[in-house]
Order: C-alpha cells, then structure tokens, then sequence
C-alpha cells in the first residue's frame, strides 16, 4: 500500500517534513491545487490518503479502485465525506482527536476577550484613523456556559475558572465526573453571559442552537463558537445580533467555508471573525501530523 497527502499546504508542508522520521513509512505529498474532479488521478494507485480539510464526494471517491483509507487530519471528518458511504465502498475513515484540545480552548478564551472588549472593532477604527475607545465587558465574575464537555470544553472551562468566571455546563450525555455544575441547556442559555459551542456536530446537534434557544441567552450576551458552523442556526444568529440582541458573536466555523467576503455575517460590526484556526498552532500541527503518521505505520503492517 502507498500513501499520499493530498492536500498538505503552506502551513503543514514544513511540519510533515520536520515531523516525518526516516524510519517513518513514505508517504508522498501533493501541494498543487486540486479539484475533487482530481482526486481520480491523484489517488490511482494510492491506497492511503491523508486529508486536511478537502471535501471527498462520493462519487469522486467510488471513481478511485485502489482506495481503502482515509487518514481525516482533525474530528470533523462528517463535515467533509459521507463516512458511511465510503465505508460501503470498502474505504475506512480514519480520525484524530484531542492532539489540539489546547489550541481551540486557547483560541476559544481568546475570542471571548476579543468579543469582549470589542478589540476587532478598535483595530479597524485605529487603522482608518479613527480614535473612538469603546467600553467592554469585563469577564471577571461573569457566567460562562460551556456547550459539550469533551477535551476541548473541559479545557476551556478549565481556564475560564482560572479567570474568575463562574463556569455551567451541558452535555449531551451528564458527566458526573467533571468538577464543573452542569444543567439543562435551556438554562445554561438563559443563564450565561458567554456560551462556547465545543460541541460534534452530528445529526442530533446540527442546528442544536436555533432561533427558539437564541431567544432564551441573555440580552447582550456573547456567543463564540469554534466547533461547527452547523451547530447555529445561521439566519437566527444573524437576526440576534442586527438587532444587537446578542451582543457579539466570535466565529471561527461557518456554515460554508471559506467565507464569502459578501457574507452577511461579514458585514456585521458586532462579530469577531476567524478562519477555522483555532487548532493552528505549532505544537497542535506537530502532533497532528505525528499522529496521521503513526495511523500510517499501522494501517501498512497490517495485513489487507
């Protein structure tokens, strides 16, 4: 069986080659831009194909033979592939999850500030030479309401209480384990000045966050969401926050990526907008790409 990375860009090309040890299996690399009318002939031949965040339809993926695993880089393999219709072509998905739990949280926390405090805004009206201070909102003692206590809410309730906020939670199954009160999220949403999304996305969270449970936050609360743009419903969060009901939005997934700059979410003042980063840092891509590595080895020393 042979590999390919199909989609290894700009930023992951120098931490595969700095992370791939000579013992490690060979694995090729694609950095050309493709279409997913490519993938055919980028994976003729290729048993393995380690994928980023490139969409692999279907019919794309029925059209390559010699095809049997997909090394997804990240969770979110749903939002990109059918999983169970390549795996009724024979070709297994293959994830990786908690190598950036840190990284999101961090960005997370990091949107809150910057929702908070307004500092978006204050940049652009800086540049254009306008010197206009705004008055934020100071997080200490405020109530933040953690959606989805997997490693990456843990983690950002973790800092949080380390800022003095009061921290609630939800889960979707109750993890009586965790030190952190959790409650029903129709409350945690009524209760919250800040709610983080960290949240799957799956068939029973898309669109988890509608119009009803929008209408249920605080007026003037925060929402920052860094887990999948389908969790929200688009067109009710955009209605909340032109009426200023919520007070901000910090955004790093949207519903279709990579935004448009037309975008109506693009045009509003009140949200802090990121490209799908959180998990971009040094460390986090380090261990990702040693990680799909290791996946590699093992695929490749088990018999087919």
């Amino acid at each position: 069986m042979t590999a390919l990375f199909i989609d290894c860009n700009h930023q992951l090309e120098p931490v595969f080659h700095r992370v791939h040890r000579p013992d490690d299996p060979p694995i090729a690399v694609n950095t050309a831009p493709f279409s997913s009318a490519d993938l055919p002939r980028l994976l003729a031949g290729r048993a393995i194909c380690l994928d980023d965040h490139s969409y692999l339809p279907t019919e794309q993926v029925a059209a390559c033979p010699d095809l049997r695993h997909v090394v997804f880089l990240g969770t979110g393999a749903a939002s990109y592939m059918d999983i169970a219709a390549l795996k009724g072509l024979g070709v297994t998905v293959h994830t990786i999850k908690g190598y950036g739990d840190t990284a999101v949280a961090e960005h997370t926390v990091a949107l809150m500030f910057a929702c908070a405090r307004d500092l978006a805004r204050m940049d652009r009206d800086v540049r254009a030479g306008t010197w206009k201070p705004l008055e934020g909102l100071q997080l200490l003692g405020k109530t933040l309401g953690v959606v989805g206590l997997g490693g990456i809410g843990r983690e950002v309730a973790r800092i949080a209480a380390g800022l003095g906020m009061t921290v609630i939670a939800w889960n979707r199954t109750p993890r009586p384990e965790i030190a952190v009160p959790q409650v029903a999220l129709d409350e945690l949403l009524a209760r919250a000045d800040v709610v983080s999304l960290n949240l799957t996305l799956s068939d029973e969270t898309r669109g988890l966050i509608d119009a009803r449970r929008l209408g249920l936050m605080k007026p003037g609360a925060i929402l920052v969401n860094t887990a999948r743009g389908a969790l929200v419903d688009e067109a009710a969060l955009i209605d909340a926050l032109t009426s200023r009901r919520l007070a901000h939005a910090g955004l790093d997934v949207f519903h279709a990526e990579p935004l448009k700059a037309d975008h109506p979410l693009a045009r509003l003042d009140n949200v802090t907008l990121t490209a799908h980063a959180a998990f971009r840092t040094r460390e986090a891509s380090e261990t990702l790409i040693r990680r799909a590595i290791d996946i590699v080895r093992g695929l490749l020393a088990t018999p087919a």
